[in-house]
């Protein structure tokens, strides 16, 4: 792998323009089993909820073996087959409405690799800024790691365990449907989370991969549920371990002394930790 040829990447933009339609808030609502009021032109748009608009189009013919596009364009060429959402961190500036034009501008801003226990590991860290006119209203960073397929001999990790304590939870059940329809909504291909035999068979995991940015959603939309008033203002997450569709699990919060500072996870039935996060409102 030439790193130094990926890093040619960095610096890289692109941009788009979308009127953000109605739709897909009120699909996610329902897929959430929100009993939310319509959303409608001039409704803000939820926190996380970007995630399902300026979605990236290509061709049938241009999809990779795994449902992602083939590589190349405006992402590094990264040589590695497993291509993951690690994590993310997020500023929500000023709010944005469905019904408006907005703008999207997204720059490749690191290209970085590393040697981990399970092998070889690339992040690349790619920046987006959401525009309204010349309102910056959500300014975000979001990691991509890909790996290597994992090695016959390579240590299985136990991840650590979840908190114990918390003030609110809810149970999830990640069935098939509701990583159907999230996938849908974000137009996302990836295969490991909606083709049993292609993730079982050729990728090894146990089940069905319940998507990262939908392990977040849940995250956010646990606090939105608790504080329904609230203006969420930063909120990052990491993803610590796999969620599959074979198995329940829950969603926690936890308020810290300030009031305006959440901590948030995921919990797989085992009681290990899944995803972490922090959210800050006001």
């Amino acid at each position: 792998m030439d790193i130094a040829q990926l890093e040619k990447w960095i610096g890289k933009s692109e941009s788009h323009v979308e009127r953000i339609a109605p739709f897909p808030s009120n699909a996610l609502a329902a897929t959430l089993d929100r009993d939310d009021p319509h959303y409608t032109d001039g409704t803000p748009l939820p926190p996380l909820w970007h995630w399902m608009h300026f979605l990236q189009l290509f061709n049938l013919s241009e999809v990779g073996y795994d449902g992602h596009a083939a590589l190349g364009g405006f992402l590094p060429p990264v040589p590695l087959p497993r291509r993951m959402w690690a994590g993310s961190r997020l500023n929500f500036l000023a709010p944005l409405s469905i019904g408006s034009e907005l703008k999207k501008v997204s720059t490749i801003k690191s290209v970085k690799t590393k040697d981990g226990r399970s092998g070889k590991l690339v992040f690349v860290t790619v920046g987006h800024q959401m525009f309204d006119g010349d309102m910056l209203g959500i300014d975000e960073e979001h990691d991509i790691v890909y790996r290597e397929e994992p090695r016959p001999d390579a240590l299985v990790q136990t991840p650590p365990p979840a908190p114990a304590q918390w003030d609110f939870s809810r149970d999830i059940d990640p069935s098939p449907v509701l990583l159907f329809r999230y996938s849908a909504l974000t137009f996302n291909g990836h295969r490991i989370h909606y083709d049993q035999p292609f993730c079982v068979g050729s990728e090894g995991y146990q089940g069905l991969v319940v998507h990262g940015p939908l392990l977040a959603t849940l995250l956010l939309d646990l606090l939105r549920r608790e504080a329904p008033e609230a203006i969420v203002r930063s909120f990052e997450f990491r993803a610590v371990s796999t969620v599959f569709d074979n198995e329940t699990f829950s969603v926690h919060g936890a308020a810290e002394q300030d009031g305006k500072t959440f901590q948030l996870w995921a919990r797989r039935k085992d009681g290990t930790l899944a995803m972490n996060a922090k959210a800050i409102i006001e």
